[in-house]
Protein backbone atom coordinates (compact mmCIF):
# COMPACT_ATOMS: atom_id res chain seq x y z
CA UNK A 1 0.00 0.00 0.00
CA UNK A 2 1.40 3.39 -0.99
CA UNK A 3 2.21 5.81 1.79
CA UNK A 4 -0.15 8.73 2.29
CA UNK A 5 0.51 12.07 0.65
CA UNK A 6 1.69 14.26 3.52
CA UNK A 7 2.32 17.44 1.47
CA UNK A 8 0.52 18.55 -1.68
CA UNK A 9 1.34 21.81 -3.46
CA UNK A 10 -0.87 22.94 -6.35
CA UNK A 11 -0.21 25.71 -8.90
CA UNK A 12 1.97 27.67 -6.47
CA UNK A 13 2.92 31.17 -7.64
CA UNK A 14 4.98 33.94 -6.08
CA UNK A 15 6.51 37.03 -7.66
CA UNK A 16 8.63 39.85 -6.32
CA UNK A 17 8.06 42.84 -8.55
CA UNK A 18 8.84 41.61 -12.05
CA UNK A 19 10.61 38.45 -10.86
CA UNK A 20 8.57 35.25 -10.96
CA UNK A 21 10.09 33.29 -8.07
CA UNK A 22 7.79 30.27 -8.36
CA UNK A 23 5.75 29.52 -11.45
CA UNK A 24 2.75 27.13 -11.23
CA UNK A 25 4.69 24.68 -9.04
CA UNK A 26 2.98 21.34 -8.41
CA UNK A 27 4.67 19.11 -5.86
CA UNK A 28 3.86 16.14 -3.61
CA UNK A 29 5.62 14.32 -0.79
CA UNK A 30 4.61 11.00 0.70
CA UNK A 31 5.08 10.09 4.32
CA UNK A 32 8.58 8.79 5.03
CA UNK A 33 10.30 10.27 1.97
CA UNK A 34 13.85 11.64 2.00
CA UNK A 35 13.90 13.99 -0.99
CA UNK A 36 15.87 16.94 -2.32
CA UNK A 37 15.13 20.04 -4.37
CA UNK A 38 18.10 21.24 -6.40
CA UNK A 39 18.78 24.00 -8.88
CA UNK A 40 21.14 26.90 -9.61
CA UNK A 41 21.29 29.98 -7.40
CA UNK A 42 18.13 32.00 -7.89
CA UNK A 43 16.11 28.96 -8.97
CA UNK A 44 13.49 29.58 -6.28
CA UNK A 45 14.40 26.88 -3.74
CA UNK A 46 14.48 29.06 -0.63
CA UNK A 47 11.40 30.96 -1.79
CA UNK A 48 9.60 27.64 -2.17
CA UNK A 49 10.55 26.70 1.41
CA UNK A 50 9.45 30.14 2.63
CA UNK A 51 6.04 29.72 0.99
CA UNK A 52 5.55 26.29 2.55
CA UNK A 53 6.51 27.47 6.03
CA UNK A 54 4.66 30.79 6.12
CA UNK A 55 7.61 33.18 5.79
CA UNK A 56 6.34 34.46 2.42
CA UNK A 57 2.73 34.95 1.35
CA UNK A 58 1.49 32.89 -1.60
CA UNK A 59 0.20 34.95 -4.53
CA UNK A 60 -1.91 32.08 -5.85
CA UNK A 61 -2.11 28.32 -5.47
CA UNK A 62 -2.58 26.00 -2.54
CA UNK A 63 -0.48 24.22 0.11
CA UNK A 64 -2.03 21.21 1.87
CA UNK A 65 -0.51 19.27 4.76
CA UNK A 66 -2.14 15.95 5.60
CA UNK A 67 -5.15 17.08 3.57
CA UNK A 68 -5.51 20.39 5.41
CA UNK A 69 -5.25 23.71 3.58
CA UNK A 70 -2.43 25.66 5.29
CA UNK A 71 -1.90 28.25 2.55
CA UNK A 72 -0.59 31.50 4.06
CA UNK A 73 -0.77 30.28 7.62
CA UNK A 74 1.72 32.09 9.92
CA UNK A 75 4.92 30.18 10.77
CA UNK A 76 4.03 29.46 14.41
CA UNK A 77 0.77 27.74 13.43
CA UNK A 78 2.56 25.68 10.80
CA UNK A 79 5.19 24.56 13.34
CA UNK A 80 2.51 23.53 15.83
CA UNK A 81 0.81 21.49 13.11
CA UNK A 82 3.93 19.35 12.63
CA UNK A 83 6.19 21.09 10.09
CA UNK A 84 9.63 22.31 11.11
CA UNK A 85 12.56 23.91 9.33
CA UNK A 86 16.30 24.43 9.69
CA UNK A 87 17.68 27.47 7.86
CA UNK A 88 20.71 27.92 5.61
CA UNK A 89 22.20 30.40 8.10
CA UNK A 90 22.18 28.84 11.57
CA UNK A 91 19.24 30.21 13.53
CA UNK A 92 20.46 29.69 17.10
CA UNK A 93 20.99 31.72 20.27
CA UNK A 94 24.79 32.05 20.39
CA UNK A 95 24.90 33.36 23.98
CA UNK A 96 22.96 30.35 25.33
CA UNK A 97 24.43 26.90 25.83
CA UNK A 98 23.67 24.05 23.49
CA UNK A 99 21.46 22.54 26.19
CA UNK A 100 19.56 25.80 26.73
CA UNK A 101 18.92 26.25 22.99
CA UNK A 102 17.32 22.83 22.70
CA UNK A 103 15.37 23.12 25.96
CA UNK A 104 13.94 26.48 24.89
CA UNK A 105 12.64 24.96 21.64
CA UNK A 106 10.99 22.11 23.55
CA UNK A 107 9.39 24.44 26.07
CA UNK A 108 8.07 26.68 23.29
CA UNK A 109 6.43 23.66 21.68
CA UNK A 110 4.91 22.67 25.03
CA UNK A 111 3.86 26.29 25.73
CA UNK A 112 5.80 26.12 29.00
CA UNK A 113 8.22 29.02 28.57
CA UNK A 114 6.61 30.68 31.60
CA UNK A 115 6.27 27.95 34.21
CA UNK A 116 6.83 29.50 37.60
CA UNK A 117 6.41 26.49 39.88
CA UNK A 118 9.21 24.25 38.57
CA UNK A 119 12.91 25.24 38.69
CA UNK A 120 14.21 26.07 35.20
CA UNK A 121 16.91 23.38 35.30
CA UNK A 122 14.26 20.66 35.70
CA UNK A 123 12.03 21.76 32.84
CA UNK A 124 12.05 19.35 29.88
CA UNK A 125 15.32 17.76 31.07
CA UNK A 126 14.61 14.28 29.73
CA UNK A 127 13.48 15.52 26.32
CA UNK A 128 16.48 17.82 26.05
CA UNK A 129 18.94 15.09 27.01
CA UNK A 130 17.38 12.77 24.42
CA UNK A 131 17.72 15.34 21.62
CA UNK A 132 21.31 16.12 22.64
CA UNK A 133 22.08 12.41 22.33
CA UNK A 134 20.20 12.06 19.04
CA UNK A 135 22.13 14.96 17.49
CA UNK A 136 25.47 13.75 18.88
CA UNK A 137 25.87 16.90 20.98
CA UNK A 138 25.86 15.53 24.52
CA UNK A 139 29.53 16.40 25.08
CA UNK A 140 28.78 19.99 24.03
CA UNK A 141 25.73 20.44 26.28
CA UNK A 142 27.39 23.17 28.38
CA UNK A 143 29.20 24.87 25.50
CA UNK A 144 28.00 28.25 24.29
CA UNK A 145 26.24 27.72 20.97
CA UNK A 146 28.22 30.55 19.39
CA UNK A 147 31.48 28.69 20.04
CA UNK A 148 30.45 25.46 18.30
CA UNK A 149 31.99 24.33 15.00
CA UNK A 150 29.93 24.88 11.86
CA UNK A 151 28.94 21.22 11.77
CA UNK A 152 27.85 21.23 15.41
CA UNK A 153 25.87 24.45 14.89
CA UNK A 154 23.99 22.81 12.03
CA UNK A 155 23.28 19.72 14.14
CA UNK A 156 22.11 21.98 16.95
CA UNK A 157 19.70 23.72 14.62
CA UNK A 158 18.42 20.34 13.48
CA UNK A 159 17.91 19.34 17.14
CA UNK A 160 16.04 22.62 17.70
CA UNK A 161 13.83 21.80 14.71
CA UNK A 162 13.11 18.39 16.24
CA UNK A 163 12.11 20.05 19.50
CA UNK A 164 8.68 20.80 18.03
CA UNK A 165 8.13 17.07 17.38
CA UNK A 166 7.53 17.46 13.64
CA UNK A 167 6.46 14.89 11.08
CA UNK A 168 7.85 16.91 8.15
CA UNK A 169 11.21 18.72 8.22
CA UNK A 170 12.68 21.15 5.66
CA UNK A 171 16.48 21.53 5.64
CA UNK A 172 17.93 24.48 3.72
CA UNK A 173 21.56 23.73 2.73
CA UNK A 174 22.19 21.42 5.73
CA UNK A 175 25.91 20.96 4.96
CA UNK A 176 26.84 24.51 3.90
CA UNK A 177 30.31 25.48 5.12
CA UNK A 178 31.13 22.06 6.54
CA UNK A 179 34.22 19.93 6.20
CA UNK A 180 33.95 16.57 4.46
CA UNK A 181 33.80 14.73 7.79
CA UNK A 182 31.14 17.07 9.19
CA UNK A 183 29.09 16.70 6.00
CA UNK A 184 29.16 12.91 6.29
CA UNK A 185 28.22 12.96 9.99
CA UNK A 186 25.36 15.41 9.43
CA UNK A 187 23.85 13.56 6.48
CA UNK A 188 24.14 10.23 8.27
CA UNK A 189 22.14 11.83 11.09
CA UNK A 190 19.54 13.02 8.56
CA UNK A 191 19.32 9.51 7.09
CA UNK A 192 18.93 8.00 10.57
CA UNK A 193 16.15 10.42 11.48
CA UNK A 194 14.37 9.48 8.28
CA UNK A 195 14.74 5.71 8.59
CA UNK A 196 14.59 5.16 12.35
CA UNK A 197 12.22 7.93 13.43
CA UNK A 198 10.11 7.97 10.27
CA UNK A 199 10.56 11.69 9.64
CA UNK A 200 9.63 12.96 6.19
CA UNK A 201 12.52 15.18 5.08
CA UNK A 202 13.00 17.59 2.18
CA UNK A 203 16.36 19.33 1.73
CA UNK A 204 18.09 21.70 -0.65
CA UNK A 205 21.77 21.23 -1.38
CA UNK A 206 24.45 22.27 -3.89
CA UNK A 207 26.82 19.39 -3.13
CA UNK A 208 25.86 16.80 -5.73
CA UNK A 209 27.65 14.00 -3.89
CA UNK A 210 25.28 14.66 -0.96
CA UNK A 211 22.22 14.93 -3.20
CA UNK A 212 22.87 11.71 -5.12
CA UNK A 213 24.19 9.92 -2.05
CA UNK A 214 21.19 10.49 0.21
CA UNK A 215 18.04 11.69 -1.58
CA UNK A 216 15.70 9.01 -2.87
CA UNK A 217 13.73 11.45 -5.03
CA UNK A 218 14.91 14.64 -6.71
CA UNK A 219 13.20 17.72 -8.07
CA UNK A 220 15.07 20.26 -10.21
CA UNK A 221 13.95 23.90 -10.14
CA UNK A 222 14.97 26.49 -12.72
CA UNK A 223 13.68 30.07 -12.68
CA UNK A 224 10.84 29.03 -10.40
CA UNK A 225 9.68 26.15 -12.61
CA UNK A 226 10.10 22.43 -12.07
CA UNK A 227 12.02 21.05 -15.05
CA UNK A 228 12.65 17.48 -13.85
CA UNK A 229 11.48 15.07 -11.15
CA UNK A 230 12.16 11.44 -10.33
CA UNK A 231 14.68 9.08 -8.83
CA UNK A 232 18.31 10.21 -8.76
CA UNK A 233 18.99 7.95 -11.75
CA UNK A 234 16.09 9.42 -13.73
CA UNK A 235 17.13 13.02 -13.00
CA UNK A 236 20.78 12.27 -13.77
CA UNK A 237 19.71 11.00 -17.19
CA UNK A 238 17.36 13.92 -17.91
CA UNK A 239 18.79 15.99 -20.77
CA UNK A 240 17.14 19.24 -19.65
CA UNK A 241 18.45 18.89 -16.10
CA UNK A 242 21.90 18.03 -17.46
CA UNK A 243 21.97 21.07 -19.70
CA UNK A 244 20.68 23.60 -17.18
CA UNK A 245 22.20 22.47 -13.91
CA UNK A 246 23.88 19.14 -13.46
CA UNK A 247 26.49 19.28 -16.21
CA UNK A 248 29.62 17.41 -15.30
CA UNK A 249 28.81 17.54 -11.57
CA UNK A 250 26.49 14.55 -11.89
Amino acid sequence: MAEEVILKVTQLNKSFGGLQATNDVNYEMRKGELSAIIGPNGAGKSTFFNLLTGYHKVDSGEVRYKGRDITNWPPHRIVRLGISRAFQVSNIYPALTTYENIRQAILAQQKRTLYFFIPAERLAKQETDELLKTAGLSEHADSLAGNLSQGDKKRLELAIALGSKPDLVFLDEPTAGMSGEETHETMELVKRLNREMGLTILFTEHDMSVVFGYARRLTVLHQGTIIAQGTPEEVRANETAQKIYLGEEA
